[in-house]
């Protein structure tokens, strides 16, 4: 181990080799059976999925909202690496709209294998943004590099072998990461995210994810837990976002929270 690394870093770094040794000699785990049997089949205009495809949405609007926000920071309001990991972040969720919009527009293994490497990349930025705000910059770029490079190998272990257990493992383990640094003290002049926040709405749209038939039936068809899922995930991004908008000149700051008063309003969805 090397002698210049700190706790966190090193506390990282066996929790990451950890998690390796799990997704390479860990028991086969299949993929569920009737995975793309999803409860909510209803057509929109000759739209097959409606609601997941157009539920997908929710992301791009997440990510759009992160990168204005980033570009309307001031220089120097955050360091280099977490801006780059918070790009990362926001890009990803772009991408994940349009790999998960394609994938429920027709859902098979392999349009699902694009979904999960979009996925994978704002993962990388949400796991690297944060490592960046409370342990260091050169363990960012390593988290954020190493997660780009084992998120598509994790598919194509699933792809070609049928084994989930990597892309569980990376799923399963990023949520224990985000855990652990959310209790940490974050450095000093980082952006202050509300980490619980974050974890409590990825945690919640896996369940619904889970429940997917379960909520179609609770609700007499009128929603499905996968589009809720979309919604609950995208969510996740909201706390990143307004920890940015809190760095911002005071007077952008009382725009962004008139913004987001108006927007809630009851009167804003008529």
């Amino acid at each position: 181990m090397p002698s210049n690394l700190s706790s966190r870093e090193t506390t990282l770094m066996i929790a990451a080799l950890g998690l390796a040794a799990l997704a390479l000699w860990g028991p086969f785990t299949p993929q569920p059976a009737g995975y793309h049997d999803f409860a909510d089949r209803r057509v929109l205009l000759e739209l097959p999925f409606a609601a997941d495809v157009l539920s997908s949405l929710a992301f791009a609007a997440a990510g759009l909202a992160g990168l204005r926000m980033l570009a309307a920071l001031p220089p120097r309001t955050i360091t280099n690496m977490q801006r780059a990991m918070a790009v990362l972040f926001f890009a990803g969720l772009l991408l994940a709209a349009a790999a998960s919009a394609w994938y429920h527009w027709d859902p098979d293994d392999a349009a699902l294998a694009v979904h999960r490497t979009a996925a994978a990349t704002a993962c990388a930025g949400l796991l690297g943004f944060a490592v960046a705000t409370h342990v260091s910059e050169r363990a960012a770029a390593a988290t954020g590099l190493a997660l780009l490079v084992l998120g598509p190998l994790a598919v194509r272990a699933w792809s070609t072998t049928g084994n989930l257990l990597p892309w569980t493992t990376l799923q399963a383990g990023g949520m224990a990461l985000l855990v652990w640094l959310g209790l940490l003290r974050r450095r000093f002049g980082a952006p202050d995210v509300r980490w619980a926040a974050v974890i409590l709405a990825l945690v919640t749209a896996k369940l619904l994810e889970m429940a997917d038939h379960d909520v179609y039936h609770l609700t007499d068809g009128l929603v499905a837990g996968h589009a809720l899922q979309h919604f609950v995930a995208a969510a996740a991004a909201w706390p990143v976002v307004a920890a940015l908008a809190a760095l911002r000149p005071r007077r952008e700051r009382r725009l962004f929270a008139t913004l987001t008063r108006v927007s809630s309003h009851p009167l804003g969805d008529a």
